[in-house]
Parts: C-alpha cells; sequence; structure tokens
C-alpha cells in the first residue's frame, strides 16, 4: 500500500495566495469591475500594517471572488487562471519544492488540498508531481458561465474527510504518511497524518503545533528554521532538518 503525503498550497508551496493574485488579474483584464478592488482593500491595508489577521483579509477576497465570478465565461476564467499559473510558477519555498520529487521518488501518493478554485489548481499542481488535486469548484450554468454557487462546500470544507475518501479509493495507507499546512484550517489532515509539519504556520496553527509537539517549521529567505521537532517521526520520513 502506497503511503499519502497531503499539502496544502497556498502559503505552503506557493509564496502567497493564488486566489488573491488570479481576482488581481481578472480585475485587470476587466473581467471582473475595477471597483471590486475596493471591497478588501480595507482588510488587505489591515493586514500589511498588522492590525488585522490575514484569515480577515483571504475571507474578504473570496467574498469578492464569489460574487463577481457569477455570469462569468467559463473560457475567460480559464484564460485568466493559465496567466496566474505562467506568471507565478516560479514562486514556490524553496523547502516544499524540493521535498515533492523526493517524495514522489520514495513512491508516496501526492494530494493537494486548497481553498483555491480547482480549474487554477489544476494548472498551478500540473506539473509538481500531484495525483489528485482538490480545491474549490464553482457551479458552471448555462451557456458555461458561473452561477456563484460551490458545489459540494462542505466536502472541500473539512480536508480531513477528503484524506479519508482518497486513503479509501485508493487503497492508500496513513502509516508514515506526511502532512504539510500552515494555518488552522489545516488542522483537520493534519491531525490525521503520522508526521504533521506545520509549515509557516499563523498563530492558531502554531499554538496547536506546539501543544502536540509537532514539526513547526518557517522558511524565510533561504533559511529554514527549524521551531520544533516531533519526537515520534517516522524514521522514512526524513525530513532533513
Amino acid at each position: 500500500m502506497k503511503k499519502i503525503a497531503i499539502f496544502d498550497i497556498d502559503g505552503t508551496i506557493f509564496r502567497s495566495s493564488l486566489l488573491i493574485i488570479l481576482v488581481e488579474n481578472l480585475i485587470a483584464d476587466k473581467i471582473f469591475p475595477a471597483s471590486a478592488k475596493k471591497e478588501f482593500q480595507n482588510e488587505h491595508q489591515a493586514w500589511l500594517n498588522r492590525q488585522a489577521d490575514y484569515e480577515t483579509y483571504i475571507s474578504a477576497v473570496i467574498k469578492t471572488f464569489t460574487k463577481h465570478i457569477k455570469g462569468v465565461h467559463y473560457g475567460d476564467f480559464m484564460e485568466c487562471s493559465k496567466k496566474t499559473v505562467r506568471e507565478n510558477k516560479f514562486k514556490l519555498y524553496r523547502y516544499t519544492r524540493d521535498l515533492l520529487p523526493k517524495l514522489k521518488k520514495k513512491g508516496y501518493f501526492l494530494l493537494a488540498v486548497s481553498q483555491s478554485p480547482k480549474g487554477t489548481l489544476d494548472k498551478f499542481c500540473k506539473n509538481m508531481g500531484f495525483d489528485k488535486v482538490y480545491g474549490r469548484l464553482y457551479e458552471l450554468g448555462p451557456a458555461d458561465r458561473f452561477t456563484g454557487k460551490v458545489e459540494d462546500l462542505h466536502h472541500i470544507a473539512n480536508k480531513a474527510n477528503i484524506v479519508r475518501r482518497v486513503v479509501e479509493k485508493h487503497n492508500l495507507t496513513l502509516e508514515g504518511s506526511i502532512g504539510f499546512g500552515d494555518t488552522e484550517d489545516d488542522i483537520s489532515f493534519l491531525e490525521k497524518v503520522d508526521c504533521p509539519v506545520a509549515f509557516n504556520p499563523n498563530n492558531k496553527l502554531y499554538r496547536h503545533a506546539k501543544r502536540n509537539k509537532w514539526n513547526v517549521l518557517v522558511e524565510r529567505k533561504d533559511v529554514i528554521y527549524q521551531i520544533s521537532k516531533s519526537t515520534d517521526s517516522p524514521e522514512e520520513i526524513s525530513l532533513d532538518f
């Protein structure tokens, strides 16, 4: 049975948020109205000034995307997604970027789980070796235009259930499994793996990881800081700290 390695994407592999850059490009390409930027600019500035947290900012961006994707043609969305990936495909954290092929070589099943749009994620993850990619799937209506609704939101919101289904469907094992996440939204699947890694964690995930003696890693410029190391990491999953 193959072992599984699970990765969040934004903030864990990609050094930003695919959704944020996608929304900026949708506005720049006049697919979304220029006024859409004003809908999250206060939250963005508050985050830059460290007067509010990142989750408030990204929630505002998600709200804007969900509002304005309604009526957008699938072809226009995918062209903008391709542009977003093409311009940002090398903006990766070195540690996780280099770890992916090592895990692939060891025979791991690579699973990506993210809240970014599925179509954009598929393009971004295409050449990274992922065996399965989960993201938000937005409903298409007549004439291939988005309705603004998210399909099976309750499924993508619970990453632990996704892991369970993938493990069962593909006959995988959680023994020797590994997971990388950066926010508290990733706790549900990190609790399921043998070797959980809080990578560049926000405060809520950091505190949870410290309490549970999980691996905590921070990549800053060209340095990897080992904040905490699990004492029971499987020997075969050498993270090369």
